[in-house]
This record gives C-alpha cells, sequence and structure tokens, in this order.
C-alpha cells in the first residue's frame, strides 16, 4: 500500500481481476496500476506508473518514486505474483486492419469523441499547443480554459499556433510565458521527480511543467493531454517510409506505427511524473482503451502517407474542430516552445560548449547538484 493509502489507481477491482484472469489487453479503462488481491499490475502501455523498490526484501511499491531507495519502474503488461514472481500478461493485441475505410474512421471518430467527452470539466485545465491533437481534447471540454507555454523573449511557433487555434475554436487561452530563470528552478524539479535527467527528456518535460503549474496555481488540480494521438495514429515522419528510415526496424507502416507505440511506457511516465510534480493530475482520453482499439484497426494509407500523416484521425474529427486546426502541422513541444533552444542557449552561457560531449546533459547534472 502506498503513503496515502491508494492501492489501485485508474479502474475499478472488478475490472482489473477479469483482466487479469481473462488477459484482455484493452479492458475499457485508460490504464490502471496499483496492487489487487496480493498481487501487483500495471497495465499494458503503463499509462499508469508503478514503481518497485529494488533496495527492498519487503516488496515495497509507489506511484511516486520519490518515495523509494531504488526505485524501478514496473514492466507494462505485467502483473506481480505475491510470491515475487513476474509475468507478463498483456500485451498489445494484432488486430487485423478494417478492409471498410469509412468504418474504419468511424470507428476512431466514435472513440475519440466518446473519449475526449467523458471527463469531468470540474477542476479541469486543457494542454492547448493549437495542434490537432490538443484541439480535439479541448474541443470535448468546451468550457474549460485552455494553456500554451512559449519562451518568454520570442514569439514562438507554439503560442502562434495556439492563439490561431483558440481564435477559431473561440476559446479561452492563457499563455504561460517562462524565461531562463524558471528553467532553472524547473529542471532540478523535473529531474528529481522523474528521475530523468538527459537533455531530451528534459526538454519535452519544462513546458509540460510550466503549463500544468500555472494551472495549478490558478486553481485547477487536472490537465488534460493530447498524448498518445502522434503513437497511435501514424504522427511520427519516420513511420511513411520505415524500410528507408533506420529509426525503425519495422518495413511496413502498419508494424512501424505498432513499434512507436511500444515506446510509448517509457515515455508516459516522464508525462505523469513531470504534471503530478507541478501539482495536476494528467487525464489523456486518446489513450483511452476504445482508442487504442481503433487505432489498431486502421490499415496503413489511413496512418501515414508522404502527403499526410494522422490521416485517419484527421478524418474522423471533420467538423470537431475548424478546418486550419485540423490539418495544422506542428512541432515537438521542445522545440514548438522553445525550451530546448534556451536549455541549450543556458548550457552555452554556463560554459558547457557544443564541442563537448552531452553538453547540455552535463549542464543539467550541474544545476541538478548546484553546481551551475
Amino acid at each position: 500500500m502506498t503513503a496515502d493509502g491508494t492501492t489501485l489507481r485508474g479502474a475499478d477491482l472488478s475490472t482489473v481481476r477479469e483482466a487479469v484472469a481473462s488477459g484482455d489487453p484493452l479492458p475499457g479503462t485508460g490504464g490502471f496500476a496499483g496492487e489487487i488481491d496480493g498481487r501487483l499490475v500495471c497495465d499494458v502501455l503503463g499509462r499508469e506508473p508503478l514503481y518497485l523498490d529494488a533496495a527492498s526484501d519487503a516488496r515495497e511499491w509507489s506511484f511516486d518514486p520519490t518515495d523509494l531507495e531504488e526505485p524501478e519502474l514496473l514492466d507494462a503488461g505485467t502483473v506481480v505474483e505475491p510470491d515475487g514472481d513476474r509475468r507478463r500478461v498483456w500485451s498489445l493485441p494484432d488486430l487485423s486492419p478494417e478492409t471498410d475505410r469509412e468504418a474504419a474512421v468511424d470507428a476512431v471518430r466514435d472513440a475519440v469523441l466518446t473519449s475526449v467527452r467523458e471527463p469531468d470539466s470540474d477542476g479541469l485545465a486543457v494542454a492547448f499547443s493549437g495542434g490537432v491533437d490538443s484541439a480535439v481534447v479541448a474541443a470535448g471540454v468546451p468550457d474549460v480554459p485552455c494553456y500554451v507555454a512559449g519562451f518568454a523573449d520570442a514569439e514562438s511557433h507554439d503560442v502562434d499556433a495556439a492563439r490561431a487555434a483558440a481564435d477559431a475554436m473561440d476559446r479561452d487561452l492563457r499563455v504561460v510565458a517562462f524565461d531562463h530563470d524558471d528553467i532553472e528552478r524547473a529542471v532540478p524539479e523535473i529531474v528529481r521527480a522523474t528521475g530523468r535527467s538527459n537533455a531530451m527528456d528534459v526538454g519535452i518535460a519544462l513546458p509540460l511543467y510550466f503549463v500544468a503549474e500555472r494551472a495549478a496555481a490558478d486553481g485547477y488540480d487536472r490537465l488534460a493531454v493530447g498524448q498518445g494521438a502522434d503513437e497511435l495514429f501514424g504522427g511520427y515522419r519516420k513511420v511513411v517510409d520505415p524500410a528507408e528510415d533506420h529509426r525503425v526496424e519495422a518495413d511496413s507502416v502498419r508494424g512501424a506505427t505498432r513499434e512507436v507505440i511500444g515506446s510509448l511506457p517509457d515515455q508516459l511516465p516522464r508525462d505523469v511524473l513531470t504534471l503530478r510534480a507541478a501539482g495536476v493530475e494528467p487525464v489523456a482520453p486518446l489513450l483511452h482503451d476504445r482508442v487504442i482499439d481503433a487505432a489498431l484497426r486502421l490499415p496503413a494509407d489511413l496512418l501515414a502517407t508522404e502527403a499526410e500523416r494522422k490521416v485517419g484521425f484527421r478524418r474522423a474529427v471533420a467538423g470537431v474542430v475548424p478546418d486550419d486546426v485540423r490539418g495544422a502541422e506542428k512541432k515537438a513541444v521542445q522545440y514548438g516552445t522553445y525550451a530546448a533552444r534556451e536549455l541549450d542557449r543556458l548550457a552555452r552561457q554556463a560554459g558547457y560548449k557544443r564541442r563537448m560531449d552531452d553538453h547540455v546533459g552535463q549542464y543539467i547534472d550541474a544545476l541538478v547538484a548546484g553546481d551551475a
């Protein structure tokens, strides 16, 4: 049991019991983890991170790795039996592509709209970058405020895109402008919360942290995010022609997309822990089981082509968000907000030059140690 007495998050006991018994990887939840009937469990994508204490023989565990002496992330899809035996119970299903393209898009539309409309608006805000993913999430909760982060001394891509999208959708947008002092303050907090100090993870986490921190200061305790759509629906360039792209091992669009989905269990703990450290609980409607199921059934040409990515997803949300927003391309959050650029600038100003090996990582380590 954790310090706050919580033993299971994300689903009710009966649903998880049935999922353990049947091996159903998509039992209709948004992810779950915790202790049930003496077992520790973590869903198929690790949407609710759970940590074991590798230094303890007493099977100590927590949702917060900072509670433990040597935290070890439990693998997604795993059940740990009372005797300590670990077994992989859930894996992503290998679903055949839907041959009726219209039906495939309709299934995505139904799953996505059901999921984004499900969250209770009370205490909820939306992380809003102006791209189609966050716009769809925002469309599901039309009365809540939207937040975007960007570096203070420049009009970043994400702020520009968010303003245009918010105007088109008639939404309340709150811009969180962060500066170098904010970055220097936040980096050690993010590293302590997530246990990650590499430049990529920290750069991604920074704008999430600033948005969540401002939303929490404004009185919101939950933040809806668009995480998962790029992975599920073919949003990455590397899935377009995987046979020619060294970044994936698969040689088909569907295979590469599945490979990318498989990266979520490593990414999600960073985002979840960052948001919680900033004072909000994440809400990720596009990672619900029903959305995953619909995405896994999309044929290749409704995932990514040379002309377009997230093809089926964009078609599914026609009429839900304005066409200009639906078709917009966006940069990765660390670049669209200038978080990565300014982290690099701070590293160089502190004497960590680009010719040095992992100069930004060395700067992050120095910040955490208080030596920068």
